[in-house]
């Protein structure tokens, strides 16, 4: 019960802050503003909607590819469309309800896969470590090769974030005690219930962690993983060149974009809010006015949500139809070979 307060709690929370920026920044906006941004929505190139949407699609189905290796890993192989539509099921139930959709995606492979769910949460574990690896990794890199144009707006920045945590000395400190004896207690609790059912459950987690480095298939699996950055970044840099105001900035810039935007996605339930307001604050950096760069978080943060609302529809209607075809093939199958 109260596990599933604190769940409430938290989704409430970031979703009321979402809620809160995009009040926050169309409040700012005066009426002329208001009708610049919605001329800057409007021109748009509806063309490039349609490879935005397929590179979209490619970094979801990627995602699926890369799963299944992980799930190679604790014995399963599960079939392609099945993962891909189990995917898709996640993203859209984390848009619903954050961190629901891990599970959902779980649940729905092991139903129609007849596997056990547990032994994927491990995998869904490694995936997420990794892919906030990869973030940091890919943050550094843009930071380095953006240094000149991001400079100033950093360096004004940390100062301000410097004094801040000054200002909270006694906090960090209080902070860092506490997970340190988060940390310590974990361990103990672990060690002390290694049998039961929480015990099997932290040995199935970290052999999950642990699976990337002893898979066959690790640099099929790295592959995957640059695709699916690749995607991300060529899906913001086609919405770049969609815009007038946009339409001149290099794949680099998209680089950028895409690490404040990634940012967003993940600490307000779907980006709501925080993704456009990110992406926004990003884009004055190379001098596109305020207002072209709302236009255009908005766009991106719409187009991406709406691609995963539809992608997740589908996988829903379509999910127990196809495993329903399947079990039959299987069924005359086995008949014909008796």
């Amino acid at each position: 019960m109260k596990k599933t307060l604190l769940t409430i709690l938290q989704y409430v929370i970031f979703l009321g802050l979402g809620i809160w920026i995009i009040y926050h920044m169309l409040h700012q906006l005066n009426p002329h503003q208001k009708d610049e941004l919605v001329a800057a929505i409007k021109s748009i190139h509806p063309l490039y909607l349609i490879p935005i949407c397929f590179v979209g699609f490619l970094s979801h189905f990627f995602r699926a590819l890369r799963w299944r290796y992980l799930l190679e890993t604790v014995e399963m192989k599960p079939t392609v469309v099945n993962t891909t539509f189990a995917v898709m099921i996640g993203y859209i139930t984390n848009l619903a309800l954050p961190r629901a959709g891990e599970v959902a995606k779980c649940t729905v492979l092991a139903k129609y896969e007849k596997m056990p769910a547990n032994k994927m949460i491990g995998t869904i574990v490694a995936e997420r470590a990794f892919d906030i690896f990869c973030l940091i990794i890919i943050a550094i890199f843009a930071f380095l090769v953006q240094f000149s144009w991001i400079n100033d707006y950093v360096g004004k920045r940390i100062p301000k974030l410097l004094a801040r945590i000054r200002s909270h000395e006694n906090m960090l400190i209080i902070g860092i005690v506490l997970l340190a004896v988060f940390i310590v207690a974990s361990i103990i609790i672990y060690r002390k219930n290694k049998e039961t059912k929480f015990g099997k459950f932290m040995k199935e987690m970290n052999r999950g962690i642990l699976s990337i480095l002893h898979m066959k298939k690790r640099w099929q699996f790295i592959g995957y993983t640059a695709l699916i950055w690749m995607m991300y970044m060529l899906q913001i840099y086609i919405g770049l060149k969609s815009l007038p105001d946009t339409h001149h900035l290099w794949p680099l810039s998209a680089l950028v974009v895409l690490v404040y935007g990634s940012i967003g996605m993940i600490v307000t339930p779907g980006g709501i809010g925080l993704y456009p307001f990110l992406v926004a604050q990003i884009l004055g950096v190379y001098g596109i006015p305020d207002v072209p760069a709302q236009a255009f978080g908005w766009i991106a943060w719409v187009v991406q949500t709406g691609l995963i609302i539809i992608l997740g529809v589908v996988s829903l209607l379509f999910i127990h139809s196809y495993n329903r075809k399947r079990d039959a093939k299987a069924g005359v199958g086995a008949a014909q070979n008796i």
